[in-house]
């Protein structure tokens, strides 16, 4: 059931596939009051039957979501398409941080999707393994390839366009799964901004968390403003 949210903008974290607030857990430690919100493949095992499509992750998403205040969703990887779908949705979200979005749509097939990950790969960092396993194995495979399969399908690009909320788009210099044109043609025009962190990959929010902090409290201290205008 949603809560009541303290005064200001609440921070939504949501997980990638097959992680869970672990993987947020960098960024957790500096945003205490945030929230992270698992789904079914993002955060936890899909029961076989699970509804795993975009548009049904965010009404999962939205019935959890705070009252009271306006939003700031948090996406990363797979997570990224349910947090727009979901600010389509919600006229409360009122910034969104898009870290690593998926699909490129030059890249929705299976075979493409393998390279980019194997593209990627070599350039994180080995200390991740002992992190991500535990999480991977927890979610487990038939729940991650599902919830990818429906994840793939999804315009992230048409999804975007329908946002007025501001948005940061987030990646890695060394990411090839949210690739540099993929990511410039998210943000090609406002209110997006795009943000590379040099030398990280795809797993940003574990390697490089002051940049999502960063991009979250700006947008915080936007919706600030916005509810409470000066004179």
């Amino acid at each position: 059931m949603a809560q009541p949210a303290p005064c200001g903008a609440h921070v939504v974290l949501v997980p990638g596939l097959g992680l869970d607030a672990r993987a947020w857990a960098p960024v957790f430690e500096r945003l205490p009051d945030a929230t992270v919100l698992p789904l079914p493949s993002m955060g936890g095992r899909a029961s076989p039957g699970t509804d795993l499509a975009v548009d049904a992750q965010s009404r999962r998403l939205g019935a959890c979501l705070p009252t009271g205040a306006p939003l700031v969703l948090v996406g990363h990887s797979a997570s990224c398409p349910v947090v727009v779908d979901t600010a389509c949705r919600v006229p409360e979200v009122a910034g969104l941080v898009l870290v690593a979005p998926v699909t490129d749509t030059r890249a929705r097939t299976w075979p493409r999707m393998v390279t980019q990950w194997l593209r990627t790969a070599p350039h994180e960092r080995l200390w991740e393994v002992p992190v991500l396993t535990p999480q991977y194995r927890a979610t487990g495979l038939s729940s991650m390839s599902r919830g990818m399969n429906q994840v793939r399908r999804y315009r992230t690009d048409v999804g975007l366009s329908a946002v007025t909320a501001p948005t940061h788009v987030i990646r890695g210099s060394r990411d090839r799964i949210a690739s540099e044109d993929w990511c410039a043609l998210l943000a090609r025009r406002p209110p997006v901004d795009l943000v590379t962190v040099p030398d990280a990959a795809h797993m940003v929010p574990l390697t490089h968390p002051l940049v999502v902090v960063e991009s979250v409290e700006r947008l915080r201290d936007g919706a600030a403003d916005d509810r409470h205008p000066g004179p």
